[in-house]
């Protein structure tokens, strides 16, 4: 063989393999997207059962469950296209099932995403193809309608909830998919959205809050007290989350190339900024460090990160930290207790602030310090900068404000509708009698068999009666972090 040849296990020379096919991009695509899967199946699982009051384990894990469950078939069913196919309006794809061998084996391709100079007639950049057989993408899809779960842990019920994901997937989810990664207008306007702080985090956030609206409070003795039932869990689950993140972010660019590993290292560098301005700023006002605050302090960086991980540069990154760190802190801890339209709604996990507020700050940051070189490498507008990099950078601010104000809008109105209808066929929120019995009432499980195998507690059996998931540990000391918002 002669050293210019190339290996066999290089060639794409078989029916497997075709000559459009990097092996490389394909097997990181398929690794990424199973970190962002892990992110929900165990992640967000293990989290919201540990996050929530003892008697709520059981039914916020399989909230999160569901939902993942529940995308998967709707996303290859219909929804897949109506974010990444063809155009049918400027913020909607066609629908169409994802299943066949002929679309999964063929090369993927984003029809609506080839972009045009101005005059419409000449093409600025070609269509995006990237060299692996066409990818679901659902993982993204899933972990949007969990994170929207976490403003409903603790009331709402169960089979309204299995109506809820399939309804908002198509018609809220997809739109901003579409608008803002399949080829929309604001995808053709220049609105930068690296990895889905916006498709994903501030719509999560938005429609979450609008459906605590509608759905109502937890019992007032839950909103009093709600103390996580396993906080090591919570930090297991945790865990996953940060570490998942890596495919969130590092997956976006469809390819495993220079920009995958600078989103990767910014994610980093942001979520440890974040969760350490956290830390400091609960232990400056209150005195010491909460652990649910630090999670929470994470997660605002990540979400942060997520419109511009791999736009920025690390500096910038540090930068996004602070504030992801310091801003939605203080709409979670100083004017979210102060503000009574704030209280009204009842969000169980303070994600309104943790998603949407990080998710809208992220998205305006990234306006401002995306670097020219790192945005030729990923946008489809050529000349793309934020707003520190002078020119047309100001007017970068200006659309990503447009940006996040149309999936806010898209997101209060659909959310409304679709909850709206779904009361007029079952109650949005479990009855009195339920919401104070908890996992036993609605799945007839629990978590913890305490007293026994599958034994319920009888104190006449046990003694302590007195005790119980809201007297136990009861004391006055003022709680601290998301599931006491």
């Amino acid at each position: 063989m002669s050293s210019s040849a190339v290996p066999s296990a290089y060639l794409n020379n078989s029916p497997a393999t075709p000559d459009w096919l990097n092996k490389g991009d394909n097997a990181w695509q398929m690794i990424a997207a199973t970190l962002v899967g892990l992110q929900s199946v165990p992640g967000l699982v293990i989290l919201y059962g540990s996050i929530v009051k003892k008697k709520w384990a059981v039914n916020s894990a399989f909230m999160a469950l569901y939902a993942f469950a529940a995308v998967v078939i709707c996303w290859v069913a219909w929804a897949y296209k109506m974010a990444f196919g063809q155009k049918l309006l400027p913020f909607w794809g066609k629908a169409g099932p994802a299943l066949g061998q002929s679309f999964l084996l063929a090369q993927a391709t984003l029809p609506a995403s080839t972009h045009y100079y101005h005059g419409g007639k000449f093409v600025e950049t070609a269509m995006i193809a990237p060299f692996y057989p066409m990818a679901s993408m659902c993982v993204f899809a899933a972990i949007t309608l969990i994170l929207l779960a976490g403003s409903l842990l603790g009331r709402m019920n169960i089979r309204a909830w299995m109506m809820f994901v399939p309804l908002w997937l198509t018609f809220s989810y997809t739109v901003g998919a579409f608008s803002l990664w399949g080829g929309g207008f604001l995808f053709q306007w220049g609105v930068m959205d690296y990895s889905g702080g916006y498709v994903i985090h501030l719509s999560s956030g938005i429609a979450g809050f609008t459906a605590a609206y509608w759905v109502g409070p937890r019992l007032t003795k839950d909103r009093e007290r709600f103390p996580p039932n396993n906080v090591l869990l919570m930090l297991a689950g945790a865990g996953l989350l940060w570490m998942g993140w890596a495919g969130f972010n590092g997956g976006d660019p469809y390819t495993a190339n220079i920009d995958s590993s600078m989103a990767v290292l910014n994610t980093n560098i942001c979520a440890a900024t974040s969760l350490l301005m956290w830390t400091c700023l609960d232990v400056i006002v209150f005195g010491k460090p909460s652990v649910i605050g630090a999670v929470q302090g994470m997660i605002t960086g990540l979400v942060a990160i997520t419109p511009g991980a791999g736009l920025v540069q690390g500096w910038a990154a540090i930068v996004m930290g602070i504030l992801s760190g310091s801003i939605p802190w203080f709409t979670m801890m100083i004017i979210h207790k102060k503000w009574k339209p704030l209280q009204a709604v009842d969000d169980t996990l303070g994600v309104f602030h943790t998603h949407a507020v990080a998710g809208l700050l992220g998205g305006l940051l990234t306006g401002i310090f995306a670097e020219p070189e790192l945005c030729n490498l990923f946008l489809p507008v050529t000349n793309s900068k934020g707003a520190v990099y002078g020119g047309v950078g100001g007017m970068q601010v200006v659309r990503q404000l447009a940006g996040g104000f149309f999936i806010i809008g898209w997101n209060l109105v659909v959310t409304s509708i679709i909850c709206i209808l779904i009361r007029f066929i079952v109650p949005l929120r479990m009855s009195e009698e339920e919401l104070l019995i908890g996992d036993d009432a609605a799945h007839g499980e629990e978590a913890y068999a305490l007293w026994g195998d599958g034994e319920k507690y009888d104190s006449s059996k046990h003694g302590y009666g007195f005790m119980s998931d809201d007297t136990a540990h009861n004391d006055n000391r003022r709680s601290i972090g998301a599931a006491q918002v």
